[in-house]
């Protein structure tokens, strides 16, 4: 089956994909030779312009059709570049470029609105998530994962908190690395080995899928690749590297980071699931036993922090089981659950961040015990975090509720309702710890008294713009999901042509009116 391409002059006024990726890049260099009180304009101008485009690009994608849109291909010296978007990642790149936007709207109440390092690295990373969501080509792709590593390091080393930065990207990096080596290997075994059985020598994806070849050591390309992007989804056990990152790093970068970290899971989708079927068919069991395993294993960790932060890195390793096993279950609902879930998930963790950023900028503490008491006096951020919590927990109103409904109705499909049972006790541990939070947080009283941080002026209106567009995002979709659902539908079904015949699970009428 051969995959529709539609060229983005077909059907848009410019080359969006790479005017998106670009323009925060570009805007980034401005910021770091401009003067402070027009580095932020430049800053603002750039970000609102680049949501501006992610809202055209949604309004040129053709929902109804299958394949890739907005398509980009440039060969150049041997090497190909190639955008587009599909079902997969169309919705993964206005998020980006809207918690690109709401970041810089929360560095303007933190003590980093005059770094100008600082805001160019939040600019070049967004630009950085947009070229890999976008990407379809392997070393490409890789190539954005490997340029994601410079401004994680640098927000961390010089805008994180606590003492141990340098100790944290030690093993940031050392985890990275490895990821980014095995996935290397995993793409060039993968296009190396076709190239051995008469296909010309490419990375290009739709080479790479549309083949009828076996390919050599097709197991051992999915295990390199699965633990390459496991390092970034990050799948139990290969997480120890995000707590610590979330502890120490700061809740501007940590917000648009964790909506990074989906890249692993849009990885699996992209380059395992159509390039390696049949390994993935073979390797599924295993990877539902690390989803399981990390779904309790989160959740249980997120009941012993006392330290906020860290409690929502947990809270990420639980979810990332569910979407694990919402991938591998082969099944057209689950997978599109899975891909609404985790965009859903992006901007609900990120509300949770920004409402902790805030409160750590007004008590200079993340801990539990030193904090207590807060609604009164921040209403906003109270509220801010109980939707995003409540969204967490895929409660009915929020556009997680549809996402899990589909991922649970895939799972029962294809592993039976023991697995279904399993993800609904995981959820249920995530409504205890992030209920229990909030209580901590915005209810009881502190259980040690900390003098606030003493600030004559509060910035209620930057806040409440973060919280009005955050929370107006997750109901609004929430109570209405069927155009989010629309965009996901055609890729689903097409990457169900690539199931096995026992997995072929595909809808025979539209499970949303």
């Amino acid at each position: 089956m051969t995959t529709d391409i539609v060229y983005w002059q077909a059907a848009a006024a410019l080359p969006v994909l790479s005017v998106l990726t670009l323009l925060p890049l570009l805007t980034a260099l401005a910021v770091m030779a401009a003067r402070p009180p027009h580095a932020l304009r430049l800053a603002f101008a750039g970000a609102l312009l680049n949501v501006a485009l992610s809202v055209y690009m949604l309004w040129v994608f053709d929902a109804e059709a299958p394949g890739i849109h907005l398509a980009e291909s440039v060969e150049w010296l041997g090497l190909h570049y190639r955008t587009g978007v599909d079902g997969t990642n169309v919705l993964f790149i206005p998020l980006a470029a809207i918690l690109g936007l709401l970041a810089l709207v929360y560095t303007l109440i933190t003590r980093h609105r005059d770094d100008r390092l600082f805001v160019a690295c939040l600019l070049a990373y967004q630009g950085i998530l947009i070229g890999a969501f976008s990407a379809l080509n392997t070393l490409q792709f890789w190539f954005w994962c490997l340029l994601e590593l410079v401004p994680v390091v640098l927000l961390t080393v010089f805008a994180g908190t606590g003492r141990q930065r340098n100790r944290v990207v030690k093993a940031v990096l050392q985890y990275w690395l490895s990821g980014l080596a095995m996935s290397l290997i995993g793409f060039v075994l993968l296009s190396g080995g076709l190239a051995q059985n008469g296909m010309p020598l490419s990375f290009d994806w739709l080479a790479l899928k549309h083949h009828d070849l076996a390919i050599p050591n097709e197991t051992l390309i999915f295990i390199l690749l699965l633990f390459g992007f496991a390092v970034r989804m990050p799948l139990f056990p290969f997480h120890a590297w995000l707590p610590p990152l979330a502890e120490h790093g700061t809740a501007a970068s940590a917000a648009i980071f964790l909506h990074g970290i989906k890249l692993g899971i849009y990885a699996l989708i992209r380059f395992i699931l159509p390039l390696v079927p049949g390994a993935a068919e073979q390797w599924a069991h295993f990877v539902l036993t690390l989803g399981l395993i990390g779904i309790f294993y989160g959740a249980l960790l997120a009941l012993m922090q006392i330290n906020m932060r860290r409690l929502v890195a947990f809270a990420v390793i639980s979810h990332t089981g569910m979407l694990a096993i919402g991938v591998f279950s082969f099944n057209d609902f689950a997978l599109e659950g899975s891909i609404l879930l985790s965009v859903a998930y992006g901007l609900a963790t990120a509300g949770m961040l920004f409402s902790i950023g805030l409160i750590y900028e007004r008590t200079r503490t993340s801990f539990l015990p030193r904090l207590g008491g807060l609604f009164e006096t921040n209403t906003t951020l109270a509220l801010l975090f109980m939707i995003s919590a409540l969204s967490t927990m895929v409660m009915p109103g929020t556009p997680g509720f549809d996402a899990a409904h589909l991922l649970i109705e895939g799972t029962i499909e294809e592993h039976g309702w023991l697995i279904a049972i399993a993800i609904l006790l995981g959820n249920v541990l995530a409504a205890a710890f992030l209920l229990w939070a909030f209580q901590r947080l915005f209810i009881a009283h502190p259980q040690r008294w900390v003098q606030p941080y003493g600030s004559i002026h509060h910035p209620v209106i930057k806040e409440r713009i973060i919280a009005v567009v955050i929370c107006g995002l997750l109901i609004g979709t929430g109570f209405y999901t069927t155009p989010w659902l629309k965009f996901i539908d055609q890729e689903a079904s097409e990457i169900g042509e690539h199931y096995p015949a026992h997995h072929s699970h595909h809808r025979n009428t539209p499970h949303h009116e």
